[in-house]
């Protein structure tokens, strides 16, 4: 393992305990991933929470999706992270989480599209609701 690796699994891990701490995640839902250069990705673990994740239970898979280290299998939402990478070379991470305020907007069928704060607006912009 490289120390570039270490690191990052090292910050997936911190990553994870804020998110949980912050309760944008409950149980073992949400998932980080990260490139480990061109062709490599390190993922989270399915069935993990995510404040409690350690640095030896992430996975290395390549851009199919075959996981080519470690004893745990990748993220089920693993395909939703090979596309992001796919589409955009220039993204070096992805955070997935499960707001449980923005996720009742989205089960009530409501798009966050009004701006009520300015960070939003000039970070994120509108966030529109998928099919």
């Amino acid at each position: 393992m490289t120390t570039t690796e270490g690191a990052l699994r090292g910050d997936i891990v911190e990553v994870g305990r804020r998110m949980y701490a912050r309760g944008y995640t409950a149980s073992n839902d949400g998932n980080i991933s990260a490139r480990l250069g061109v062709e490599r990705l390190l993922m989270t673990p399915k069935g993990v929470c995510k404040g409690f994740l350690t640095p030896d239970m992430m996975c290395v898979t390549d851009l199919e999706g075959r996981k080519l280290q470690g004893e745990r299998e990748p993220s089920s939402e693993m395909l939703m992270h090979l596309e992001v990478y796919r589409q955009r070379p220039d993204v070096h991470a992805v955070v997935h989480a499960h707001p449980p305020v923005a996720t009742g907007f989205a089960v009530a069928g409501i798009p966050l599209t009004r701006a009520v704060l300015a960070e939003v607006l000039t970070t994120l912009g509108s966030i529109p609701i998928a099919e």
